[in-house]
């Protein structure tokens, strides 16, 4: 499966056992997304957010 980063452009390739709540990489650019949904039209991603470490605080 293919997709394209929404920051570079590039094609995101996907692997095909790929599962909801995945993270996959921008092979380019590092940009890191969520697979939001797997079809039989494709995958949809969304940029995953950033976990903020709070070290006990």
């Amino acid at each position: 499966m293919e997709a394209v980063c929404s920051e570079c452009e590039a094609k995101i390739i996907v692997p095909d056992d790929a599962i909801v709540g995945e993270i996959v990489e921008c092979a380019e650019c590092g940009t890191e997304y969520e697979v939001a949904a797997i079809t039989e039209v494709g995958v949809t991603l969304k940029k995953a957010e950033a976990v903020k470490e709070d070290w006990g605080e």
